[in-house]
């Protein structure tokens, strides 16, 4: 049987069960808490101490509630730490699946770097393991949002596609929905020689443009419809976008979850 990387090391695809799409365990971001804390949400410092006995909570719940394994969709810029998520997996038996990829803003320091350098260092992520860790990932990321695929979101979209085409992970887009700019993101895919059936368009339920998402279903995606409750869009919004696409016969290529951190 095929297998999967997660962050406890190889995972049978007929074992991952009831699998979350689209989640975060922890988003931080480095230095803030220590350097400006009062940027932060009100209770944020108070809650940091005992944040990975919230995840176990939080996790346990779930298993409890028929979930069997989570991809976790945080890249290194929004805080991802693989050995959390190595030990929140060992602490409730949740399968955990992490991500390599990058998330919207192209810090100016890398702004040099090639697709080809960054689609390396994702296959090492992949292949060899994270950081100085053996936990590998097991999905790519790419994230445009409300200004289409800027310069730096092409690099590591064409990085991503690298990557996927060595390593064959499967790769996820968050993508501005209402802007469809998924039209921009697989164009640079198609041109990558990426084959869509390995593709997941996320935050697709942020519109209700129907038209736009058969569209993305006809290029071979899958569909992520993972914020609930969401912003803009109403849960009821959402609820009927996803029955009208399951109507239409594309119930296996619609993947619901929730985006929550």
């Amino acid at each position: 049987m095929p297998t999967i990387n997660s962050v406890l090391g190889p995972l049978d695809t007929a074992n991952l069960g009831f699998t979350l799409m689209h989640e975060h365990l922890l988003v931080t971001s480095a230095g803030i808490p220590q350097n400006y804390p009062e940027l932060l949400r009100a209770g944020f410092m108070d809650r940091l101490p005992n944040f990975m006995d919230r995840i176990v909570t939080a996790l346990t719940e779930a298993k409890a509630e028929g979930i069997d394994t989570i991809v976790d969709t945080t890249t290194l810029n929004l805080g991802r730490d693989v050995t959390i998520l190595a030990e929140a997996s060992r602490l409730t038996g949740v399968n955990i699946i992490a991500c390599s990829g990058w998330y919207v803003d192209m810090p100016h320091y890398l702004a040099r770097v090639s697709a080809d350098q960054f689609a390396q260092v994702f296959i090492r992520e992949i292949q060899e393991g994270i950081a100085s860790t053996a936990i590998k990932a097991g999905i790519l990321k790419e994230a445009s949002d409300t200004e289409g695929v800027t310069a730096g979101g092409a690099t590591i979209l064409r990085a991503v596609a690298r990557a996927h085409r060595q390593t064959n992970v499967p790769i996820m887009l968050h993508s501005y929905s209402p802007g469809q700019v998924g039209r921009q993101q697989l164009a640079i895919l198609k041109e990558e020689g990426v084959d869509l059936n390995r593709v997941k368009v996320d935050h697709s339920n942020d519109t209700t443009d129907v038209e736009y998402l058969t569209w993305l279903l006809e290029q071979g995606c899958y569909l992520g419809m993972d914020r609930y409750p969401g912003l803009n869009t109403s849960p009821r919004a959402r609820t009927r976008t996803m029955k009208t696409l399951i109507d239409a016969g594309y119930a296996h290529r619609l993947l619901p979850s929730h985006d929550w951190p």
